[in-house]
């Protein structure tokens, strides 16, 4: 990979332009003139139309069949061009009109163009062109944009904007109905909450980013080391990584303070896999003998221009929850009903006189119908509800940091998850060894250290006794007879391959040298305590971790050599001849080492039981065994060797080299010329690791499914790991079949595989990305309609892209809420796309959750994050938001019966301070405790789960319960308005008096009936709204007669009218608690 990076010396200015022109001539040759062939354009496209026609239910055979018809060409179409006039009659005036929009918005929003960058080194200031900052930036608004943001995003809702053209209609005198304070207050104190919150949230994203840019890192300069931002570092600069720190941006490898320039990073904010991947600085600034030798050389990387990766994220993402449209739909309906109500009054009027200044005043009249307190309810109570699930101590450490979308978490329907670090701890350990005839388990693992001392022992005493005689060695064990081994010979063959075949490298912590970036071998510190190993899977890791355990230790490995410790403190040294890699082609790897003290030469090899198989000896216990540990959840791997000779070897070795140096086929010819080893390999041992599920992650999966949520995994991970943890976490019961979509590369393989697919049924599908994409291509709506109806789905090799793409999909074609949850950088994409986002803080930094909305600690907190704080969330604002739409219809029913009664009169019921009293402080705190209600218990939510697949349906806020809280709003309002008219005597203000005071008392008794579980702020809130009423009725002078407020007569008229508008809906509560009681109430009891 270093070499890939071409460092340029400088040259003059003549010798870069003649350069450049000579590229460019290059380029233009290379490209294809004006009679090069193209591909028809026909072709492509009626190949793909004649696919569309093909039905996806065929048969292999009929597809097959229907091969020779893809090349079959249609005869091209031409149609002739319209002009002149009839062009633009016929649509081109549209067409201009589009175009022009076009560019105009291309004008406004025109982006850099992207291109190719020289970069010199340690010289930011020689960048040809200004390059962004090195900042991380999550706020939505900057000081200029946050009121123009903030108003715009209020008044894009229809209940804000319509309350803002009714307070600004106030201002004509014509249509002045009351003071003015009545609308404005009520408009203002709505703004000012939102504004609040949104500069609240607004804050603490620029902390978060502000903590983020403020880490410091070393900066190399020509006069030495200096601490910068990562907000500072500028393109060009030379930055000094150290151990264990954060990568601040893109960069260039350049130099380590390994002699072999060898090192290893984690790349879990791409691909979200925490194992350590090998890199190699650029062999020609390795070898510089120091750091300030870089400023020297005078040279300069030159890029390709950005390509499209995970690293910039353009565009902030406001989110709107489900539960917020659907009432701004609701206000529409009722805007409709505000309409038609105030053309009936007119046109019982019969449009006498200037009836169109009477249908505005009666637009106005009737316009409590849409609540301005709706909007404000809603979000103090989305406030209290982030404030309760940070208050809960069952799920410490959970942060909400989108405060206006809890209730969402109530109405889910698919979680993506991700898997590293997510499902799983990334934490392997060694479970599991198999020899075949006799197996070996945590608790046994002791009996292996005894066998492997035996065996080293017995070897020593061998070796002592063949120098003792002067004979050599490998004769001496060339020509002992072939019998059966002794179990500690098999035990210690399979140890030692599993120390030998790896790539693994021990490192070494440096002496006092903390902050230095050379160090000598002398420095090194080589104690067991001060190892630590580094490899490019975790499985690995494992390996050699359990090797050392049991005594046989790794303590050193270069590119050409490897050291072990056998339990006994002899050093034991490998040549490494040869390392093949592991592909996720080939499905293993294998290393070719020669013994120094033996001169033996051995090739070791391991991998996947579906890759060994055909290569080792025959055997009758492999299969069987893999399948056992597949369902105790381990990861497999069998390990084989094979004996070579020095003949065989060097014949291997030309016929590799010339391989590798052949120009056509040269990946087809190394790959058969390394199989020709790879034939009746002696197999030694069947290993199983395990990685460990984060806590309580099954029964957290169990809940989620018999909650109605459809779990996907989406993880960047191999396919068999992938598979092994969707089995033992129980993503995928055991009792479940699966289905493993084939590797697919074109449409006809996407249309046989989806066949087969279908025909499966209530199976879990574990898929690729690359296949994915294929299908996706050409089958967009059939895969997602087949996928959906998977118990659950598995995406291995997912791409961040990928992950966000899903999401989408799942939401375009099913219009369900989705959930994603990760914890990795690789993640971000994933969960910003997503109706609801979930971030863990764990090993792979904090990238996830500070983008997410909520950010919790460990998986298992999902299931009380939804069961109970979603549900409870949900139901609360349904029945918040439906309440208070109820306090506005009933007045303006009210309002209605009185301008009926009175020759439908455009003059104003209530005015004054009795209408903001009416929406404030008489009946606000009653309603605004319906945040409190809860109709089960937390703990019967969790016990329960099935409770929550009720919410997905929206049954608790819908057009059917809506037109059943308006059929109430007209019964009280009428019967209110109505009984205070029938029993007033003389005077018309004690009509005002009797019906305000029932109405106030209506809608404290409708929050009684309301609530289901009561909380003690619930009755104070109740006496304080009543409290407050009564003693305000001593100040309101200009709108009661206090003589007859003190008088029985009113005492009983109110009581009397209170009962009939409530008495009738207590009795049918009651009754459909006893005839049809809800699924929560039967569990109450």
């Amino acid at each position: 990979m270093a070499d890939q990076i071409p460092l340029y010396p400088v040259r003059s200015a003549a010798a870069v332009a003649a350069a450049n022109r000579k590229r460019a001539a290059y380029f233009s040759a290379a490209g294809p003139g004006p009679g090069a062939d193209r591909p028809s354009r026909y072709q492509l496209e009626d190949e793909s139309a004649h696919l569309d026609e093909m039905p996806l239910m065929m048969s292999e055979e009929g597809f097959e069949n229907d091969e020779s018809d893809y090349h079959t060409l249609p005869r091209a179409r031409i149609m002739r061009r319209k002009r002149g006039l009839e062009w633009f009659v016929c649509g081109g005036w549209k067409f201009l009109c589009t175009s022009c929009c076009d560019w105009l918005i291309n004008i406004c929003q025109r982006k850099r163009e992207l291109k190719a960058r020289t970069v010199w080194l340690g010289c930011p200031e020689k960048c040809e062109e200004k390059h962004p900052r090195n900042s991380i930036k999550n706020q939505k608004y900057n000081i200029f944009t946050f009121i123009p943001g903030v108003l715009y995003e209020q008044f894009k809702f229809f209940l804000n904007l319509y309350f803002l053209i009714v307070s600004c209609s106030q201002f004509v005198p014509a249509l002045k109905i009351g003071y003015l304070y009545t609308y404005w207050a009520p408009l203002g104190f709505v703004l000012a909450v939102t504004i609040m919150r949104e500069a609240v949230d607004e804050f603490r994203r620029f902390q978060r980013d502000k903590e983020v840019n403020s880490q410091l890192y070393s900066k190399l300069t020509v006069r030495g080391k200096v601490q910068v931002k990562s907000s500072d570092i500028q393109v060009g600069d030379l930055i000094i990584v150290e151990k264990n720190q954060r990568i601040p941006s893109d960069m260039v490898f350049l130099r380590t303070s390994e002699k072999a320039g060898s090192c290893f990073i984690r790349t879990d904010q791409l691909d979200g896999e925490t194992d350590w991947k090998l890199k190699v600085a650029v062999s020609c600034t390795q070898r510089l003998p120091a750091l300030g030798d870089l400023f020297s050389i005078n040279a300069y990387v030159y890029a390709q221009k950005p390509q499209l990766d995970i690293h910039s994220f353009e565009g902030t993402f406001t989110r709107v929850g489900l539960l917020d449209l659907e009432l701004n739909q609701l206000t529409k309906a009722l805007f409709l009903a505000l309409v038609a109500l105030s053309v009936v009054m007119v046109t019982l009027q019969g449009f006498a006189g200037p009836w169109y200044r009477s249908l505005f005043r009666f637009l106005l009249l009737f316009s409590y119908i849409i609540p301005i307190s709706l909007r404000v309810n809603l979000d103090m109570g989305k406030a209290a509800y982030g404030w309760m699930i940070m208050k809960d101590e069952n799920i410490p450490g959970t942060v909400v940091r989108t405060s206006t979308i809890p209730e969402e978490l109530g109405r889910l329907v698919y979680l993506l998850t991700d898997k590293t670090g997510t499902l799983t701890q990334n934490e392997m350990v060694f479970k599991r060894l198999h020899l075949g005839t006799v197996s070996y388990g945590t608790d046994t693992m002791d009996e292996i250290q005894n066998h492997l001392v035996n065996a080293y022992a017995q070897t020593q005493c061998q070796a002592g006794g063949s120098s003792a005689t002067s004979t050599p060695p490998r004769k001496a064990l060339s020509s002992a007879p072939k019998v059966r081994r002794s179990v500690s010979s098999r035990v210690h063959e399979a140890v030692k391959a599993i120390a030998l075949c790896h790539n693994v490298t021990p490192v070494y912590e440096a002496r006092g040298a903390a902050g230095e970036t050379e160090v000598t071998e002398a420095d090194q510190d080589f104690s067991d305590d001060n190892r630590t190993y580094q490899a490019s899977s975790p499985d690995e890791v494992a390996l050699v971790q359990w090797t050392e355990s049991v005594g046989l230790t790794l303590v050193s490995r270069d590119l050409t050599s490897m050291q072990l410790r056998t339990p006994g403190g002899q050093i034991l040294t490998y040549c490494i001849l040869q390392t093949f890699p592991f592909t996720s082609e080939s499905k293993r790897m294998g290393v070719i080492v020669r013994d120094e003290s033996t001169a033996e030469i051995t090739f070791y090899m391991k991998g996947a039981d579906v890759a060994m198989a055909s290569i080792v000896q025959y055997n009758d216990w492999l299969e069987e065994e893999c399948g056992n540990m597949a369902r105790e959840g381990l990861r497999t791997l069998v390990v084989a060797k094979r004996a070579l000779t020095e003949e065989q070897y060097q014949d291997f070795e030309s016929r590799y080299n010339q391989a590798k140096l052949s120009l056509h086929d040269r990946t087809l010819k190394v790959a058969a010329v390394v199989e020709s080893l790879e034939r009746e390999m002696e197999l030694l041992c069947l290993t199983g690791v395990e990685d460990q599920l984060q806590a309580d992650v099954r029964p957290t999966l169990e809940m989620l499914r018999n909650a109605g949520i459809k779990i996907w995994m989406l993880t960047g991970d191999k396919l068999e790991t992938a598979t092994c943890i969707a089995k033992s976490s129980h993503l995928v019961s055991r009792t479940q079949d699966t289905h493993v979509f084939r590797p697919v590369t074109s449409r006809g393989e996407a249309h046989l595989e989806l066949n087969a697919f279908r025909r499966k049924h209530d199976c879990a599908l574990v898929i690729s990305g690359d296949s994915l994409e294929v299908c996706l291509k050409y089958y967009e709506h059939e895969f997602v309609e087949l996928a959906c109806q998977c118990p659950a789905v598995v995406c291995c090799r997912c791409s961040p892209t990928q992950k966000a793409h899903i999401v989408k999909l799942l939401q375009q074609h099913t219009g369900r809420r989705t959930c994603a949850i990760g914890d990795g950088g690789n993640d971000v994409s994933m969960i910003q796309a997503a109706d609801c986002g979930i971030g863990i803080e764990g090993k792979e930094g904090r990238q996830a959750s500070l983008a997410a909305d909520f950010s919790i600690t460990r998986f298992k907190h999902v299931g009380r994050l939804l069961m109970v704080h979603g549900r409870s969330s949900y139901k609360r604002s349904a029945a918040l938001g439906q309440f208070v739409m109820h306090r506005g219809l009933i007045i303006s029913t009210m309002q209605a019966v009185f301008s009926s009664v009175f020759y439908f009169a455009s003059v104003p019921l209530y005015q004054g301070f009795l209408m903001v009293g009416y929406a404030t402080v008489y009946t606000m705190f009653p309603v605004f405790s319906l945040v409190l209600d809860q109709d089960v218990k937390p703990e019967m939510a969790m016990l329960y789960p099935e409770l929550y697949k009720d919410l997905t349906k929206g049954r608790s806020l819908s057009f059917k319960t809506f037109l059943i809280w308006v059929l109430i709003s007209i019964y009280q309002g009428g019967i209110l308005m109505f009984g205070a008219l029938v029993l007033f005597e003389s005077e018309f203000v004690h009509v005002v008096a009797i019906s305000f005071t029932a109405l106030v008392l209506t809608e404290l008794l409708m929050v009684a009936l309301t609530v289901r579980t009561w909380h003690w702020l619930m009755v104070v809130a109740e006496l304080l709204s009543l409290g407050c009423y009564v003693a305000s009725l001593a100040f309101l002078n200009e709108y009661f007669d206090v003589a007859f407020i003190t008088t029985v007569t009113f005492v009983w008229k109110v009581s009397a009218i209170t009962v009939v508008s409530c008495l009738p809906l207590y009795v049918l509560k009651y009754l459909k608690r006893k005839l049809s009681p809800p699924s929560y109430s039967k569990l109450s009891s």
